[in-house]
């Protein structure tokens, strides 16, 4: 069984949707990121950076239980634990972990931006309305996407011919491309992968899990 803590925002997407992916037992411990739930001492244990998500693997390494936060960390460690989703060979291998890392380091923290700068900070007391911050995320994102666009033109997911855990890393920022004020017009070759994510299974039900609890694409 995995301990899984979590709240329904993009990153918290990608371990929820996972877990369902590769068929994993988990139980859900909510950390509501609205009421502060993750700076608890109890959660600052095993996610020192106060963020979710972060797991508990009560079988990991050698039978004893490892706890791992950051959700690029937790993707490869799960991929890592199943055998699922980090492709055969060296130089898929390569790829997954290329990708992995192109969201982590470019549309998580761009896209974030732009949520906050675009929908948070203009409704903040006193308003924050920064035109500058909103261009630039804004127009960053859509950088970002366009190089997704051009990868997914010759592969039918992210990493190549199959499905990975870097597809499940980007999708759920992908996803809310709208409220980060993109276009796919531009873009067939993403909006063809968005539409064939969002039709797995496994993606619908990672995306499910407590989605009564969001009200706003919120902080990451």
């Amino acid at each position: 069984m995995i301990d899984l803590y979590y709240w329904p925002t993009p990153n918290g997407w990608k371990i929820s949707i996972s877990l369902n992916e590769m068929e994993l037992d988990f139980q859900t411990h909510l950390v509501n990121i609205g009421q502060g739930d993750q700076f608890r001492p109890d959660f600052l244990k095993i996610a020192p950076n106060n963020r979710m998500p972060a797991i508990v693997d009560h079988d990991g390494p050698d039978g004893a239980p490892v706890s791992v936060f950051e959700s690029g960390a937790i993707l490869l460690y799960l991929s890592e634990k199943t055998g699922l989703f980090g492709g055969k060979t060296a130089r898929e291998r390569i790829a997954v972990n290329e990708w992995l890392m192109w969201q982590m380091g470019g549309v998580g923290p761009m896209a974030g931006q732009a949520h906050h700068f675009l929908k948070f900070a203009p409704r903040a007391d006193p308003p924050r309305d920064i035109p500058y911050a909103k261009d630039r995320y804004r127009n960053e994102t859509g950088r970002l996407y366009g190089v997704l666009d051009r990868r997914l033109a010759d592969n039918e997911f992210v990493a190549g011919d199959f499905y990975s855990i870097a597809d499940m890393a980007i999708w759920p920022w992908a996803s809310l491309w709208e409220g980060q004020q993109q276009t796919l017009d531009d873009k067939p070759h993403l909006a063809r992968w968005l539409d064939q994510m969002a039709a797995r299974p496994g993606v619908q039900a990672g995306r499910a899990l407590h989605a009564e609890l969001r009200k706003d694409p919120g902080p990451k």
